[in-house]
């Protein structure tokens, strides 16, 4: 009993770990966006800075999860629960890259005079970032039927991207001194549609600790 008690103590603490670096990470997501928005070259260098902070916290709840089965012996369930973990915050590192990844576009850019106000980026980091925070909060409380359905929000951002991606094609083609920047803007809408799919990869794992069952989610059903 005391066994299995110290066990879930230390699950608790792994998971409570997972919600802190899922925090950040939605932070630097949104920020990396506002450092586009408002070509805010200060934020753009603190958010590629602090990606060293989202590594390392990867990196710790990786090992407290090595330690966990080397000194716990974790049954069959708990095992699929660690397994899930230590993909769930690999995918929450990716989010990391991709805010980095937008922090470094901004960089780039530098005092380049925008091409266009930006809205459909914004949008998307937006839900990107919710459906982020909703997905660990299904993880805690193993709601698989939550997972599911906000995995299928994943086409919402993919509509956006569509729609981003359109319209930047329109402005290289009327103007071909715009394609350098519109090409920047497309490279960063790509990184939020790539991290909206990272959230759907966390939805599937947590359908897996619940049910046992590896699969890809269909979100036409949802």
């Amino acid at each position: 009993m005391e066994i299995r008690t110290e066990f879930h103590k230390k699950l608790r603490e792994i998971q409570d770990e997972i919600l802190v670096m899922g925090d950040i990470v939605g932070k630097a997501l949104l920020n990396s966006v506002n450092s586009l928005k408002n070509r805010d070259l200060e934020l753009a260098h603190k958010i590629v800075a602090d990606d060293q902070n989202i590594n390392n916290r990867r990196f710790l709840i990786e090992e407290n999860c090595i330690e966990l089965i080397a000194t716990q012996q974790p049954m069959a369930i708990d095992l699929r629960t660690i397994v899930a973990i230590f993909n769930i915050t690999t995918e929450i590192e990716r989010i990391g890259d991709y805010a980095v990844g937008i922090a470094r576009i901004t960089i780039m850019i530098g005092d380049e005079p925008p091409l266009k106000p930006l809205i459909d980026i914004p949008r998307m980091a937006e839900q990107t970032e919710d459906m982020l925070r909703r997905s660990l909060d299904a993880f805690i409380n193993r709601d698989a039927e939550s997972a599911k359905n906000i995995s299928a929000e994943d086409n919402l951002v993919d509509q956006l991207y569509d729609q981003v991606f359109r319209e930047l094609l329109v402005f290289m083609a009327e103007d071909g001194r715009t394609i350098t920047r519109a090409t920047r803007l497309i490279w960063a809408a790509h990184n939020l549609e790539r991290a909206a799919d990272r959230v759907t990869n966390i939805c599937e794992r947590i359908v897996f600790i619940v049910t046992g069952k590896m699969e890809e989610i269909d979100a036409s059903k949802y």
